[in-house]
């Protein structure tokens, strides 16, 4: 028969209230796409699986995802902008806002933005925590027009 524990706040003070809690590992699919040797992909997990998102929401172009068109940072588009003050700032809130909407399991700690408008180059680097096991990782990116 099961029966239930209720909390001291439902009135049974006899039975301690019951707290679980579990952390919740992530799991990603390289997307280097090598095969086993068992035939199965290779997988990347916990720190690797929101390193490898974080690099694709960077690297997507907005209109780029088939029926989202909202998803991604849109750094190249960005590339082609006016090159004045106020762009570096607009690289990191775009950087921000990218990662906090489409990146759950990241928290974004700072955010770096170089903008060299003579060779047509962004750099950025991107300093973050895993909010699940709270390990702290860089990326470090760069977008440049090709020739």
């Amino acid at each position: 028969m099961v029966t239930q524990a209720f909390s001291t706040q439902d009135g049974n003070l006899q039975v301690p209230s019951i707290i679980t809690s579990g952390m919740r590992l992530s799991k990603d699919i390289n997307l280097l796409f090598g095969i086993k040797t068992s035939g199965d992909v290779f997988k990347k997990e916990d720190a690797a699986a929101v390193k490898q998102s974080v690099k694709n929401i960077l690297m997507t172009n907005k209109f780029e995802k088939p029926f989202n068109h909202t998803f991604g940072c849109d750094l190249s588009g960005l590339l082609f902008e006016l090159a004045d003050d106020l762009l570096e700032d607009d690289i990191s809130n775009a950087i921000e806002n990218a990662i906090e909407n489409w990146e759950p399991r990241a928290k974004i700690l700072s955010v770096q933005t170089v903008v060299t408008p003579d060779r047509n180059d962004i750099k950025c680097r991107i300093e973050y925590k895993i909010v699940t096991t709270g390990i702290k990782d860089v990326i470090e990116t760069s977008v440049a027009r090709l020739r």
